[in-house]
């Protein structure tokens, strides 16, 4: 998910204070744990499997995948679903209270904490490899050139459109920006909107700006620059235009997938996570395109989304190298396969994500918007956290009155001092 420093001194680079405090407190906590997991007593044969999967469809699904391999590898693999935002708590306090499961799934833009604080085993020394693996992927679940997160898919932002209302309107699916805003002025009637997307106070309103930014050459790590301004005023300019509800600031990305389904937008920025719903309803003729870019020729650069598996370093080497052969099975082409046609997300393996191309061609767009996409961390690392906070605050200050301009440089401001 703010003035620069005098012009005369130099700009500040990296984590955030807020940050920097965040990851000091992390170390304290596994530091003192000795990250001793075998200190509880453990059921020889018996992996837990530690993961955000409490939609009953998906805890389905990573059960019977945990079943399958554990049915390969001789052992029961138990899994343990809490809530995405409680991941990261919960296996804090399982490092303190020397209980850590053996096996926990991260989401991509949080692992970089743990691992930072030395909680993670390289997962290539426990036999993992990364070939057929995009660079991308690959940066996507390292820290520091260290790879700790195996991920057994990936997903990004795609543009989503009713096909039918277009085809009425007689526009065409728009691929630059210019295109995009005369399309969504053109789309709008009534009480229905030509876009919807997430500008909310949270990281569902980062994820989605990040293909702006980045498409327009903008930089997490310079946060006022004239690109990422251009970005936001882009945002600003759909909002006056009435291309965009007053509620964008609001929404989640789900709230945005509501809007589609209602008819209450032509158009919406969002992931394939949306798919399984927006099938329930048999009216709705939609389609994917790749986000429009600033200029015509330009690279649609969004962001990887998604999770990794890592192996948390409990201090028990035998149970780790177990836990690395589980994870190993997990994200193998087979298991990748299955998962990602369960679940609309894209094959992390290159020879996997090919052949995913052939079974949901209508996703092949998606695809192709996967592999221009970059990770959120891949500069800051763990200090990625400073950063969408400031920028979750630029959109709410911005997109309600001030200038992109003043909004981004508080934002710059808070991301460097932490305040």
């Amino acid at each position: 998910m703010t003035a620069h420093p005098p012009v005369a001194a130099p700009r500040t680079r990296g984590r955030s204070r807020r940050a920097v405090t965040s990851f000091a407190a992390v170390s304290v906590l596994i530091s003192s744990a000795a990250l001793a997991g075998c200190a509880q007593q453990r059921d020889d044969d018996v992996y837990t499997v530690m993961n955000s999967s409490t939609d009953e469809t998906y805890h389905r699904w990573d059960a019977e995948a945990m079943a399958r391999c554990g049915k390969r590898l001789g052992v029961t693999v138990e899994q343990q679903s809490v809530p995405a935002s409680q991941v990261m708590t919960k296996a804090l306090r399982m490092a303190s209270s020397k209980s850590l499961p053996d096996i926990v799934q991260f989401d991509a833009s949080e692992m970089p904490t743990f691992a930072e604080a030395g909680g993670l085993v390289d997962l290539r020394t426990l036999g993992l490899g990364t070939e057929d693996v995009p660079e991308g992927i690959v940066d996507f679940g390292s820290y520091e050139g260290t790879y700790y997160g195996a991920a057994r898919s990936v997903n990004t932002l795609a543009l989503f459109y009713n096909k039918d209302i277009l085809d009425e309107a007689g526009v065409k699916v728009p691929t630059t920006w210019e295109e995009l805003r005369q399309a969504a002025k053109k789309l709008t009637r009534g009480k229905r909107y030509g876009l919807a997307l997430s500008a909310g106070g949270a990281e569902d309103g980062v994820f989605q700006f990040t293909p702006f930014m980045w498409s327009n050459g903008g930089d997490e790590t310079d946060l006022d620059s004239p690109e990422v301004v251009e970005a936001l005023d882009y945002w600003k300019a759909l909002l006056q235009d009435g291309s965009l509800s007053k509620s964008t600031v609001n929404w989640t990305q789900a709230d945005v997938n509501d809007q589609f389904m209602a008819g209450n937008a032509a158009m919406m920025i969002n992931g394939p996570w949306q798919v399984e719903t927006l099938n329930t309803k048999k009216s709705l003729h939609w389609e994917i395109a790749q986000i429009p870019v600033p200029e015509r020729g330009a690279d649609s650069v969004g962001p990887l989304g998604g999770a990794v598996l890592t192996v948390p370093d409990t201090g028990d080497t035998e149970r780790e190298k177990t836990a690395g052969r589980i994870v190993a099975c997990l994200a193998s082409e087979e298991e990748q396969l299955t998962y990602a046609l369960n679940s609309w997300m894209v094959p992390a393996n290159e020879k996997t994500a090919a052949e995913w191309r052939e079974r949901v061609p209508e996703l092949d767009a998606l695809a192709d918007q996967v592999a221009a996409a970059r990770s959120r961390t891949a500069k800051l690392g763990a200090g990625w956290s400073g950063v969408s906070l400031a920028l979750q605050s630029a959109f709410q200050s911005a997109l309600t009155g001030q200038s992109s301009e003043a909004a981004l440089k508080r934002a710059q401001q808070r991301a460097t001092s932490g305040n």
